[in-house]
């Protein structure tokens, strides 16, 4: 296995908090935009964490009272301008591909989002499977305000199985922020908390998932992706299989003896 707990990666803030793994955009003069490079850079440290097992979780957070200002306009979306179509998709697929490793890194990913979340900072907080947000923040698919579709980066296909198809129409078509207080109703966000304890609230809540079964929870988080495209048969049938597997391991056993001992089980993650 990949220990990743020590990288240094160039385009993002990268630190440990035990077995968490906290990120964030290190350009708070500019609210955190994206550039081809920490794209990249994300893409390639999301896939290998399926292999880290010193990684139990991770928190996406901000940085500087902002999430991320998306695509920054002069190092992206300038150039693409200039960019032919094989150009064009190479770049479109790049930024598919970090929704892709978030979704298939198998850990569980928070997102603490203050401030600005607009445009591809909003996608990273959809494609996380937990989101926490301050009061402050702001999110909006703003691609259509760009003269683009709101279909970038899988909205279409991951913002409706959240907040519902009507709601993330109107977001995808309009491209206005959503509140706060509309994402935490709406299920966006699980829930909103003081910006001076959101990072702490975060890494308390990831830390409290890392705690529980890792080889479970990977599982979980496969079947949560998976069973999109399944019938109900099929799912069912799945989720028998998985279940058998985890079945198998330690963590199953450590939970039964511990159980009988009236003990609570202490989890390794095999």
């Amino acid at each position: 296995m990949t220990k990743m707990a020590n990288i240094t990666p160039k385009h993002f803030n990268w630190r440990m908090e035990g077995d968490v793994a906290v990120i964030s955009l290190d350009r708070p003069d500019r609210k955190n935009p994206l550039t081809f490079e920490s794209y990249a850079e994300l893409r390639d440290t999301f896939r290998d964490l399926v292999y880290a097992d010193d990684v139990k979780a991770v928190v996406f957070g901000s940085n500087g009272g902002n999430f991320c200002s998306g695509g920054d306009v002069h190092d992206i979306i300038g150039p693409l301008i200039d960019k032919d179509m094989k150009g064009l998709l190479e770049f479109t697929r790049m930024t598919g591909d970090l929704v892709k490793a978030i979704i298939g890194c198998g850990k569980p990913v928070i997102a603490a989002v203050d401030g600005v979340c607009v445009g591809a900072g909003a996608i990273i907080a959809m494609a996380s499977d937990l989101r926490l947000a301050t009061a402050a923040s702001k999110t909006a698919f703003l691609f259509t305000r760009v003269g683009l579709a709101g279909c970038d980066m899988g909205a279409c296909a991951i913002l409706p199985r959240i907040i519902g198809q009507g709601r993330a129409a109107e977001l995808l078509y309009t491209g206005r922020s959503m509140s706060a207080e509309e994402g935490e109703r709406w299920g966006f966000y699980n829930r909103l908390v003081e910006a001076d304890a959101l990072e702490a609230e975060a890494i308390a809540l990831a830390a409290r998932i890392s705690q529980g079964p890792n080889f479970g929870h990977m599982m979980t988080k496969t079947m949560l992706a998976q069973e999109w495209n399944m019938s109900i048969e099929q799912a069912i049938e799945a989720e028998a299989q998985a279940q058998a597997i985890c079945m198998q391991t330690e963590d199953f056993n450590r939970a039964y003896k511990a159980f009988v001992a009236k003990e609570k089980p202490v989890f390794e993650g095999d």
